[in-house]
């Protein structure tokens, strides 16, 4: 096998989803899979949390649609606005709902099930309060199914307080037009933060896979996923080079591992001796299958990012495996 291999343990992913069904009681919860689960696959991810969660969060048209056609039947928020009449007909044709965040977007999704993006002040998808009321104009009531904003600062309190004002002034609005659309500003951040953010219900997505956002612990959370590199040869060392590194001392043995920056590990941090190589890295340890990350918040920290854009990288050229390590007790 010339993959990476990622095993994947959908007991954890599990276990910290009903962790969070626990933590929102009857309110409603979306599992977000964007991104291939973060990482982590999206059709098999969704498929274990199908009969957990109310509904399931991508970032764009294409991932809801491949979750369609692997079988989820629930319903299926797409994030990302509709960039032009395609995206639309597409969300239409698979059943997936719409996410509307302008007037623009109201046009072009009649008869399209929707949520509203409110911006609040992340500045980055949603409508301002002048839009939200010529967008209400625009929408049929009867396919308005939620309204929505993001917390940009979850585990700062004030910034929190002030966009939690501006979104309840938007539900208002909202809900005077159809009272049975939910109100939803949580994410993971904002579900650990709990209490009156929590609304109708909740998106959850770092958490189902272990991990907690900044300035939140992880607490009981299980990581799911642990990467490992095959073996691919041991090497008799010649001359003075490890990788594209000129070597400091001298190796009796080096062994070389199918993994490199290509495979979204980041050259700047270390595996085995020295920097590694697009394609593979050289390290004194012998094993057929070397772990090489088995916590993303300890990879990231080495790394200078966060814990998200590891588990996104690191599958990218990746065999997943999955697997159930344990009885789920909550």
């Amino acid at each position: 096998m010339q993959k990476t291999l990622s095993v994947i343990d959908l007991s954890a992913i599990r276990a910290n989803a009903l962790t969070v069904r626990k933590m929102l009681g009857d309110r409603f919860f979306f599992a977000v899979v964007k991104a291939d689960a973060y990482g982590h696959g999206a059709e098999k991810v969704a498929a274990e949390l199908q009969d957990i969660c109310d509904g399931f969060c991508v970032a764009i048209c294409d991932e809801g649609v491949a979750l369609r056609l692997s079988g989820i039947t629930k319903p299926i928020l797409v994030l990302a606005p509709p960039i032009n009449s395609d995206d639309a007909d597409k969300m239409k044709f698979y059943s997936l709902t719409a996410t509307v965040s302008s007037v623009f977007c109201a046009k072009l999704l009649s008869g399209c099930r929707c949520h509203i993006a409110v911006n609040t002040g992340m500045n980055r998808y949603g409508c301002s309060e002048k839009e939200l009321k010529q967008v209400l104009d625009i929408l049929d009531p009867n396919f308005i199914d939620g309204v929505y904003s993001h917390l940009y600062a979850a585990e700062n309190r004030d910034e929190c307080e002030r966009q939690y004002a501006a979104f309840s002034k938007a539900v208002k609005e909202v809900k005077k037009v159809n009272c049975d659309a939910v109100a939803h500003l949580a994410a993971s951040g904002g579900i650990l933060r709990g209490g009156k953010y929590l609304f109708d219900g909740a998106r959850c997505g770092i958490m189902l896979y272990g991990y907690a956002p900044a300035g939140f612990k992880r607490g009981s959370l299980r990581p799911a996923l642990s990467v490992f590199a095959p073996l691919a040869q041991e090497v008799e060392p010649f001359g003075r080079g490890v990788g594209y590194n000129i070597a400091d001392r001298r190796y009796k043995k080096l062994y070389t591992y199918r993994l490199g920056y290509a495979d979204g590990f980041f050259r700047t941090v270390p595996l085995g001796e020295k920097t590694l190589c697009m394609d593979a890295f050289i390290s004194t340890e012998k094993c057929a299958l070397l772990p090489v990350m088995c916590d993303a918040d300890e990879y990231a920290k080495r790394c200078g990012t966060i814990s998200y854009e590891v588990l996104c990288s690191v599958t990218a050229r990746s065999e997943k495996i999955y697997e159930r390590r344990a009885e789920i007790q909550i």
